[in-house]
């Protein structure tokens, strides 16, 4: 079960990223709303990553 759940999110990051390459050749409206979509949701990872690990940003917060 874990497997198909894995399976399907694998498959929806690739058809997204189709669509972001797709979309920058001019694709159709829907392809540049799934585009949009899908970089949307990228910042949002990007961003929770950099909220939940703020140490590995370069400053370890120590002084000394």
């Amino acid at each position: 079960m874990i497997a198909l759940v894995l399976l399907g999110v694998v498959a929806l990051a690739v058809g997204g990223c189709v669509c972001v390459v797709w979309a920058e050749r001019g694709g159709p409206r829907w392809v540049r709303t799934v585009a949009t979509v899908t970089l949307a949701a990228g910042k949002v990872v990007r961003r929770s990553q950099r909220n939940r690990r703020p140490g590995l940003n370069g400053t370890s917060g120590d002084d000394g």
